[in-house]
Order: C-alpha cells, then sequence, then structure tokens
C-alpha cells in the first residue's frame, strides 16, 4: 500500500510515518519548513518528503493520512478531496492499524507528556518488554520518535489537541487505552478551545473509554484533573502527589535524587540525570504505569538511573568558553518556570539566561501575558523574540523583570545581544516549540568553538 502524509514534519505526523514504513508500506510525504530532529530523522529514514504541497507522488498514493495542521484550502487537501482518493485522520489510521489489539499506555496532559511517554518505553524496554511507541519527541537512548515492536505493549503520547478538519475530536479518543496517564491540565490550545472547561470535558470522554480492568494514574495536585475524574470514573485510579498514592521525596535540592515511595512505604531510590520537581512528579507516574504492566517498583527504579532524556527537554546543545547553551521546547508558562528553577537548583550561583521565542498558537494570541514575566523571573537575563505580527504587547508584559528582559523583533539583532551579554560560567536556556530560525546553531557558532 502506497501513503502520503500531510504534515508529515510534526513530530507525531512523522512518527506515524515510521510506523507505517515499519508495517511495510511504501511511505511518502509533503510538509512546509520542516526542521530537526524530524527533518533528521525522516532523511534517515529514507522517506521521500516534498517541500510544500503543490507536488504529489508518482505513483499516485492509495491512502493519504491528513494531519490536523492542515485545513481546506490547502492545495494538497482539496487535492484529495477533489480526486476521491481515501483519507483519514493520523490518529484514526494509528489506531486501526497499529493500536489495535495491543496493550495501550496513553499519557495524557498540558504538560510533561513527551518526558513521560518516553520514561514509562524506557522502563519497559530495560524490563525486556519491547515496547512499541509514539512519542512527541526524540528520546535520547532509542533515537527515534516512533517504534514498532512484535510486543502487545504500545506506549503512545496523547494530545488534547484536535483529530483533523474534518474531525474535531481529541487526538486521544481514539487510542482506546488500557492505561490513561493523567499528568496536569491547565488551559491551553485557545485556538481550538475557548476555556479550560471545554479541555476538562475531552479529559472526561477519555475516562470514559478506558476498560473497568485498566488503570488510571493522575496528578493528585492538580485541581483541574479533580474535576475530570469528579466527571465519571469507571477505572480504578492510582494517584502521585498524594499521601495515599505515589510520593517522591527529595534527596537532592535540583531533583536528581528521590526516594520513591507508594502509601507511604519506600520502594527504591532514584539517582538520575534530570532535574526538577515536575521530574520527580513525571518519574512517579512512570513507575504507576510501568507497574500495571507488570514491572516492579524496584526494576522501574533501576531503570530511570539509565534514563538519558530526551531531544529538546533542557538538551544541552554545546559548550563555548565555558558558557552552556540548553534547547528546551517549554512554551508555556508553567513549563517555562518549571525548567527554570530546575537548572537554577543545579547550577546556582552561576547566572541563567532564558531566550523565549513565543510561538504556540495559545501564546501568540496573549493568553498567558500575565503569567509570562512570572514564568522567567528565575532568570539573570531575559530576551524575547517578538514578530511584528504578534498582537500584544510583549514588551509590557515583561515590564516587571524591569531591565533584565530586552525584547527583539528581530533575529540578528537578538543573537548580537545574547552574545554582548554571555560571559564564562553562565548556561543560556533557548525555548521554543520551533526551530526558532535555527538560533542554537547560530549562537553557538558566534560564541566560538565548541568544546
Amino acid at each position: 500500500m502506497r501513503i502520503h502524509i500531510l504534515g508529515i514534519g510534526g513530530t507525531f505526523m512523522g512518527g506515524l510515518a515510521l510506523l507505517a514504513r515499519a508495517r511495510g508500506y511504501d511511505v511518502t510525504g509533503a510538509d512546509r519548513g520542516i526542521y530537526p530532529p524530524m527533518s533528521d530523522q525522516l532523511r534517515a529514514s529514507g522517506i521521500a518528503v516534498f517541500d510544500g504541497y503543490d507536488e504529489w507522488p508518482v505513483p499516485a498514493p492509495d491512502m493519504v493520512v491528513i494531519g490536523n495542521a492542515l485545513s481546506r484550502g490547502n492545495p494538497a487537501v482539496e487535492r484529495v478531496l477533489n480526486s476521491g482518493v481515501a483519507y483519514v485522520s493520523g490518529p484514526e489510521w494509528l489506531a486501526h492499524h497499529v493500536l489495535a489489539g495491543r496493550f495501550v499506555i496513553a499519557v495524557a496532559g498540558t504538560h510533561g507528556k513527551t518526558t513521560v511517554t518516553s520514561l514509562i518505553a524506557w522502563i519497559l524496554a530495560e524490563a525486556g518488554l519491547d515496547p512499541g511507541f509514539l512519542i512527541g519527541g526524540v528520546p535520547q537512548g532509542f533515537g527515534v520518535s516512533a517504534r514498532l515492536t512484535e510486543s502487545p505493549f504500545f506506549v503512545v503520547e496523547a494530545d488534547e489537541y484536535d483529530t483533523a478538519f474534518f474531525d474535531k475530536r481529541a487526538k486521544f479518543v481514539h487510542y482506546r487505552p488500557r492505561v490513561a496517564v493523567l499528568n496536569n491540565l491547565e488551559y491551553d490550545h485557545a485556538d481550538i478551545y475557548p476555556d479550560l472547561g471545554a479541555i476538562v470535558r475531552q479529559f472526561q470522554h477519555l475516562l470514559r473509554i478506558v476498560p473497568g480492568t485498566g488503570l488510571i494514574v493522575a496528578n493528585g495536585a492538580d485541581l483541574a484533573l479533580a474535576d475530570v475524574v469528579a466527571g465519571g470514573v469507571w477505572t480504578p485510579v492510582e494517584y502521585f502527589g498524594r499521601d495515599d498514592g505515589w510520593q517522591a521525596q527529595p534527596l537532592a535540592a535540583d531533583g536528581s535524587a528521590f526516594a520513591v515511595r507508594w502509601r507511604g512505604q519506600e520502594v527504591g531510590r532514584v539517582h538520575w540525570s534530570l532535574l526538577g520537581r515536575h521530574n520527580m512528579a513525571n518519574a512517579l507516574a512512570a513507575i504507576a504505569a510501568a507497574r500495571f504492566a507488570g514491572v516492579a517498583p524496584a526494576v522501574a527504579v533501576a531503570a530511570l538511573a539509565t534514563f538519558p532524556g530526551v531531544k529538546r527537554r533542557l538538551e544541552v546543545r554545546g559548550t563555548v568558553g565555558g558558557i552552556t547553551v540548553y534547547d528546551d521546547f517549554a512554551h508555556h508558562p508553567t513549563a517555562i518556570k518549571a525548567t527554570l528553577e530546575g537548572l537554577m537548583a543545579r547550577v546556582a550561583p552561576a547566572r541563567v539566561l532564558a531566550v523565549l521565542e513565543p510561538r504556540s498558537n495559545t501564546m501568540r494570541q496573549g493568553v498567558h501575558r500575565d503569567t509570562l514575566g512570572p514564568s522567567l523571573a528565575a532568570a539573570a537575563r531575559v530576551y524575547v523574540y517578538a514578530p511584528s505580527d504578534i498582537g500584544w504587547d510583549v514588551a509590557g508584559a515583561l515590564a516587571p523583570l524591569g531591565p533584565r528582559a530586552t525584547v527583539y523583533t528581530d533575529h540578528e539583532a537578538l543573537l548580537r545581544g545574547i552574545v554582548a551579554d554571555a560571559r564564562a560560567g553562565d548556561h543560556i536556556v533557548i525555548m521554543s516549540n520551533g526551530g526558532f530560525a535555527g538560533l542554537h546553531g547560530r549562537l553557538l557558532d558566534a560564541l566560538g568553538p565548541t568544546s
């Protein structure tokens, strides 16, 4: 079967392409402006990718998988509809061609989905269960965002964003998980959801399809998730972050070591490369989900010690003249704050310089303007790129930070400003959910030879 994937550069659709290839299908795709790590992954896989949507593969595809970033008016979408070729959304294709009949562990939440999904996959792999997975990032230990195996276990990052222009349900309702992890819940995706209540309803739809013989793993400290569960649950629930469930007792200020407790009893101690209290919570969620899949907590704890991290999650891109440059996917104030505070706990009294591109639809609409400044408060210096069409006063939102914050409308000026301020011992965190015009590499080049 020949499959053509529209929007193949996204982490979900790019991973889907790898799974389709593993199924033996002939796979092509199309997108605009693909950037690493997905561009590298697709190139390495040998999947032909068209730049833009005007070209069409020859011979013609038997089926077209359409990503949720595409809408009516896109030339490829119009060609699909006019030609009558079979088409399907990415989540629906995944459900029928990969997930059917498998033990599915789905990880949902506003923050930490990629990390928790990667952690669960890593634990199951270290336990010898050889899981398949589809992750919205590239776990360092696996080197790919998706893998298909003969194992019954499959771990999927479960996004609440809508499915496609022709299916406005949340992606995750297609996955029919046996285990659903609810990591946290805040308002996001302002382009499709009017308020937090609308997202809560989508999570309640997810809970309705988890079987009674399955498990729900939920953040017990999250009030919005309490509202989700209050809407009805037909499945056993295990909480993390609560006395009657899974808890983490810090053994190091930066979160690099902690004791794991289950209902008050210590079941192991984690010493790992990740940092921050948010990652301690992520670990608890992963341990709980893996336990239901048959992995003892002691085995899971040992696996976490070898977890090498995820690309674009506080990933060190290089060190130049004593200056360390990181790439991080954070694009919501809660994630920005957690990332900066976690790094500060590790490197203080060194300076942390934060560089932000407010690129997400929610951020561009100004939904987080009141919380953006406080989320960056831990940084010694803040540099924000604000395109001319962003539509809200970024400088005004950062005014509480005083002279520590500078807003730029030009990438070159932004680069010069960072280079002028940086000094040996600094840690520079570049935060964006996009390519940021290749700023990471350009900054390292401008600072000098990497070490």
